[in-house]
């Protein structure tokens, strides 16, 4: 499998998808968005068949640095836009922290807690997922509607919108990933994004309304309060990884930033 894709045209604009997922999680909203911009939408740094991280401590700054090297290799314009979800979106805000974007849409980004329960929430989220998901039996079980709603309600509001092939797919993409266990097992309160003192480039954080794995009500605050001057919008309907439950929701939400609030 390749480990990005890259069509449209127009001003570029780069896709940066979450943890044990691959740049396949954007193939609902490629074809809405390659009619405005030239699309990059690449695996991340230690997820299937994506680039390996440094053998070194994991950190972010690390996740990032092997990530815009590896951009640079691929030929991506320095100052794309970027959009990025969950561990995606806060690899974009990091990007804009670093001068590399020319603007930024995180949906549901990862990186922000305010409480010790908040971060063990979240790690306990992720272990038991990636437990269940690795068992064999449930990757036959996926197949039945109820119980692939329940296998995928943290990704998803409306899990019967996923094919078997893509089911398949995110299966595919967790059993790849060899990241996700230094990711949790580097996460500590004092390891949560950074704030911003100043926001380099327009910056929209879209929250998705029902997430069940960063739910609004408790990681949206902190969030923002890392990332003063942000605009921040919720997004009704939708989980976690918005872009299979309403594509066009998605895709305008991008482009309403990309295309006409950063122009004006």
């Amino acid at each position: 499998m390749s480990a990005y894709h890259v069509g449209g045209s127009g001003e570029p604009l780069l896709l940066l998808h979450g943890v044990t997922s691959s740049w396949r999680a954007w193939k609902p909203v490629l074809p809405l968005l390659e009619q405005h911009h030239e699309v990059w939408a690449v695996t991340l740094p230690g997820h299937l068949d994506g680039p390996p991280l440094p053998d070194a401590e994991f950190s972010v700054d690390l996740l990032v640095d092997a990530l815009t090297a590896h951009l640079d290799e691929l030929g991506v314009p320095q100052r794309p836009h970027v959009v990025g979800n969950s561990l995606g979106g806060w690899a974009a805000l990091e990007m804009a922290r670093r001068g590399r974007a020319r603007s930024v849409v995180a949906l549901s980004p990862a990186g922000a807690w305010a409480m010790p329960s908040d971060l063990y929430r979240l790690l306990a989220t992720f272990r038991i997922g990636a437990l269940l998901a690795g068992w064999a039996p449930v990757r036959a079980l996926a197949s039945c509607g109820l119980i692939r709603r329940l296998l995928l309600l943290t990704l998803a509001e409306h899990t019967d919108r996923y094919t078997p092939e893509e089911v398949a797919e995110l299966f595919d993409d967790l059993a790849g990933c060899t990241m996700l266990e230094p990711l949790l097992s580097a996460a500590r309160m004092d390891t949560a994004i950074a704030p911003f003192e100043h926001l380099p480039c327009p910056v929209r954080i879209a929250w998705s309304g029902s997430d069940r794995t960063i739910p609004y009500v408790r990681y949206a605050r902190p969030m923002m309060d890392a990332v003063p001057g942000a605009e921040l919008v919720v997004l009704p309907g939708v989980g976690h990884v918005p872009m299979v439950d309403n594509p066009a929701l998605v895709a305008w939400t991008i482009l309403q930033h990309t295309r006409y609030e950063v122009a004006s």
